[in-house]
């Protein structure tokens, strides 16, 4: 048996619309699908190029130990516009060790996302 790659990621949030707004707004993903399940468990389902972020509103405490790494096309641009928008950092930028040849020079950042979780940036 193979695996082809992650379908997806899925965070428990406190506020849907707030979270969905959010990574539409400072990331660029688009909500592709909500649904209710169990009655009164609504999940939004966001994409970003081949990523899908499954968002599901039911979180009640902040997220801790959770991450996951975008790769900017600019990353000096990206890490200014989250700046300017006013999220806060988790760590500066600094460089990075490249895990690969093309990776080599890049830089790493980290933001709180409004649940606490954390958002890498490379690039």
């Amino acid at each position: 048996m193979g695996y082809k790659r992650i379908d997806h990621v899925a965070l428990e949030v406190a506020d849907l619309a707030r979270s969905v707004a959010f990574y539409e707004k400072h990331f660029g993903f688009e909500t592709y699908s909500r649904q209710t399940v169990r009655g009164s468990l609504e999940i939004a389902y966001l994409r970003l190029g081949g990523t899908v972020l499954e968002l599901v509103g039911e979180r009640r405490e902040p997220m801790q130990g959770f991450h996951f790494c975008l790769i900017a096309d600019s990353f000096d641009e990206a890490v200014r516009e989250l700046e300017a928008a006013g999220i806060e950092y988790v760590t500066r930028p600094h460089p990075t060790a490249a895990r690969a040849p093309e990776e080599e020079g890049w830089r790493r950042v980290v933001f709180r996302g409004p649940n606490g979780e954390h958002i890498e940036i490379r690039g």
